[in-house]
């Protein structure tokens, strides 16, 4: 296997014609010199250089190779470069607006572990579910599920495959019984959310070919999606939710899916930004973190 330092000491040593002066400028000494030389001539199989006491050229073979290991070279420290770079722009302020039960109770520890491992990062974390203007407000990215209703903005998926669940915590249906077909939803109390003074009282499931829309009704309403979840973990309701929301309560057993044979909406997860510009090398890396994060929630989801 060719060595980079054996190629780097070969083609000083041809610019220099001396492998000794070679040796000088790589802080080695002639006899290492020396057998790197015949390290890369014995696994090229060829003689590269015509060396004497007083004179050192290139073999007709290492004229040809030569130009070979310069580009070779050149084309390594480009890549080390553009490595130095991308670490270099690890930095900085990112600013990112997030919904707020998964901001919350989801994004936060991941952006704990993420800034941890990139200490010169600043975050500016902006919760709601009311839509940044990434236009005007100070927002680089913004996390939002569904496709942004502006074709303009730049939409990157970052958990393509996920959807709405029904749940409650077990308390809840052990007081009122589980759901076992849709309809029966019409009885329980679902605790819905409100954005934009528009109550989100109709919920749609599907198995197979066959799709079904109810209007459902419940006690409580709420424009702040992370306390519709808490009402449902203090046993208060069903709730129809996206399964990154209620995928780590529903491990620790806060929460239980009912109708889990049914398909709930789709509710991907996407990153948005304004222009592609903003797509800087700690956007890609945040996005590929949170991926990652996404997909070992979705890998446990009930459709799995």
């Amino acid at each position: 296997m060719l060595r980079l330092d054996d190629l780097s000491l070969f083609v000083r040593s041809a610019e220099l014609g001396s492998l000794s002066a070679a040796a000088r400028e790589l802080d080695c000494s002639p006899a290492v010199a020396s057998a790197a030389l015949k390290r890369l001539e014995a696994e090229l199989q060829v003689r590269l250089l015509l060396r004497s006491t007083r004179s050192l050229r290139l073999t007709a073979e290492g004229e040809q190779y030569l130009s070979h290991a310069r580009a070779a070279l050149a084309s390594l420290e480009v890549g080390r470069h553009q490595l130095e770079g991308a670490r270099a722009e690890i930095s900085g302020m990112m600013q990112i607006a997030a919904p707020s039960d998964f901001g919350r109770n989801v994004l936060l520890p991941w952006l704990d572990h993420f800034q941890t491992e990139r200490p010169q990062m600043s975050l500016r974390l902006l919760l709601s579910d009311r839509n940044a203007d990434l236009f005007r407000q100070q927002v680089d990215i913004a996390l939002r599920y569904g496709e942004p209703e502006d074709s303009s903005l730049v939409a990157l998926p970052v958990a393509a495959g996920n959807r709405r669940v029904l749940c409650a915590a077990p308390s809840y249906f052990t007081r009122h019984g589980r759901p076992r077909q849709p309809e029966e939803l019409l009885g329980h109390n679902c605790l819905l959310y409100m954005l934009g003074g528009r109550v989100h009282d109709r919920w749609s499931l599907g198995q197979g070919k066959r799709a079904l829309a109810l209007t459902v009704s419940g006690d409580r309403v709420s424009d702040d999606a992370d306390v519709v979840r808490r009402w449902a973990v203090a046993g208060r309701g069903l709730v129809y939710k996206s399964w990154l929301d209620v995928a780590d309560d529903v491990q620790a057993g806060r929460l239980e899916v009912a109708l889990a044979d049914w398909e709930g909406e789709p509710a991907p997860l996407n990153l948005i930004c304004a222009h592609r510009d903003q797509l800087s090398g700690p956007v890609r890396l945040l996005r590929e973190f949170l991926q990652e994060r996404c997909a070992g929630l979705l890998a446990r989801a009930p459709w799995q």
